[in-house]
């Protein structure tokens, strides 16, 4: 199968899934299934099934080599990609790949079903909250850093001043005790 070429840009531009321009927290960044599992995978259901509800109703959708990028806000934020390339009205399936993903894009698809349903939406559970809250400071540790802040203005934005002021007192007590306690 050959692949399909995004069309390239008519204004000279460069053409990026997302806008250079803008943070990522302002706009819908788009993955690759194989990037993200909860990328959904969808298509037209087939005729003979009982209707069900259309995912292609976004109006926010993205063209992509792989098909049609829509976002759908439905009580979250799903990324849905439509295989045939096209928005439709018939009733869509979701397509899981028997790979080692599955389990994800089983909660992925439960969670779509949850939010479209109008039911109580579990949270994703790929990464803790602690996990995202780590994650969030080492993005704005890394970000400081690429920025020439140092690792003591990085500390001081990211816990406040007093309590990098508390460990220095601590660290400093606890040199004086084992220099003062050093045999020798």
């Amino acid at each position: 199968m050959i692949p399909i070429q995004p069309t390239p840009s008519v204004t000279g531009g460069c053409d990026f899934p997302a806008r250079p321009s803008l943070s990522a927290l302002r706009q819908d960044v788009l993955w690759s299934p194989l990037a993200n599992p909860a990328v959904l995978l969808a298509d037209d259901a087939p005729k003979f099934l009982p209707p069900s509800p259309s995912l292609a109703a976004p109006a926010d959708v993205r063209s992509s080599p792989e098909g049609l990028h829509a976002i759908h806000r439905a009580g979250i934020v799903a990324q849905i990609l439509l295989l045939s390339g096209r928005k439709t009205d018939r009733a869509s399936a979701v397509i899981l790949p028997l790979d080692d993903d599955l389990p994800d894009r089983v909660e992925a698809v439960l969670r779509l079903w949850q939010a479209l349903s109008a039911r109580p939406v579990t949270r994703d559970g790929r990464i803790t909250p602690y996990q995202r809250r780590r994650i969030r400071l080492m993005m704005r540790a890394a970000d400081g850093r690429a920025n020439g802040a140092t690792y003591r203005q990085i500390a001081n934005a990211l816990f406040g001043p007093e309590r990098v002021a508390a460990v220095d007192r601590r660290a400093k007590r606890a040199l004086t005790h084992f220099w003062c306690n050093k045999e020798g």
